[in-house]
């Protein structure tokens, strides 16, 4: 096992420098800068003159090579320091990504619990219910609502719930009077907030698993052990949660572990649908004021956790199957 993880931890070592290295290339070979990307410069009176220019990109390494500044951006990542965003009063990255952190984990979590208590009950019930007419139904709406993008689901839920119906709030993670609530008052606030973000991260991906679930299912009930445990008298819930269900765990686990780059990375479109203070807004935003030391931030966050989600994904191989071994 020691040796299987330092293999993959060297390859996940070498795999992360490479997406640095070309991400990094791609940014610095964007039109424009940090100093000439904000709109506000389009107003001639606000306007930096060419000697203020030189004199900032000097200031904040602009003026060197995209290769070398890769370097002397590695170099100071090793050292735990992330940088700092020129576009937000030259705050630490760090500390600009902590802050995001919890309303993402907020919408992510929330949403993952859920798809995982309703997705796995489902789809096992589908498997049971197979080719009833409840079933197909069921099955049906899961593939429009599959098929449904997320961001389109979100207009119309804004239109409905905060326009017309006027029961949820339209965006925002809290209301103009929140310090003034109570605590109670203060989580339902956020909770009334969360509501429809939380709904359009969830619903595809519920449509998604309970489907995957089911097609899982669908072969392994064929296979002869579980022909022999139903001749036993085996009862139908026994064996499809007990024998069934087991079997199926492993392609389960591999989406499990493919997941946690989402706990963190947000979705950029919807939060910026619902002005959700999140990750995926950040990144947004950092993207569109060339904010450099911010997007190799994020960047190295979400590859980091899309390699360790891997291999979690694989050590979890080991613990639903036995006859997995890494030694």
């Amino acid at each position: 096992m020691a040796s299987y993880l330092i293999r993959r931890l060297a390859l996940a070592s070498l795999t992360l420098l490479l997406i640095t290295f070309v991400v990094y290339a791609l940014i610095r070979n964007m039109p424009g800068t940090p100093l000439t990307a904000d709109p506000a410069m389009m107003d001639p009176s606000k306007q930096i003159s060419p000697e203020e220019i030189d004199r900032l990109n000097r200031l904040y390494g602009l003026d060197k090579p995209w290769h070398v500044a890769y370097f002397s951006w590695l170099k100071n990542v090793v050292q735990l320091d992330f940088g700092r965003s020129i576009s937000q009063n030259n705050a630490p990255v760090a500390e600009l990504i902590r802050e995001r952190v919890p309303a993402t984990m907020l919408l992510s979590v929330s949403s993952l619990v859920l798809t995982y208590l309703l997705s796995i009950p489902l789809g096992l019930w589908s498997t049971v219910k197979s080719g009833t007419r409840t079933e197909r139904t069921v099955s049906t709406v899961l593939y429009m609502l599959y098929s449904l993008p997320s961001f389109v689901a979100a207009l119309f839920l804004q239109i409905l719930l905060a326009v017309k119906l006027q029961w949820l709030p339209l965006y925002g993670m809290s209301s103009d009077n929140f310090e003034t609530l109570s605590t109670v008052g203060k989580t339902w606030d956020v909770f009334l907030h969360a509501l429809m973000p939380i709904i359009c991260f969830t619903y595809g991906s519920l449509a998604y698993y309970s489907r995957f679930i089911r097609a899982n299912m669908q072969e392994v009930v064929r296979q002869d052990y579980i022909r022999t445990a139903r001749a036993k008298g085996v009862s139908p819930g026994v064996v499809v949660w007990r024998h069934a269900f087991r079997n199926t765990l492993i392609p389960l686990v591999t989406l499990i572990g493919l997941t946690l780059p989402s706990l963190l990375s947000g979705a950029v479109i919807l939060e910026q649908i619902f002005t959700w203070p999140g990750m995926g807004r950040l990144y947004f935003e950092a993207i569109g004021r060339r904010d450099y030391d911010t997007i190799m931030g994020l960047t190295l966050m979400f590859s980091v956790l899309t390699l360790l989600g891997q291999l979690l994904a694989d050590l979890l191989y080991a613990v639903v199957d036995p006859r997995v071994t890494y030694d």
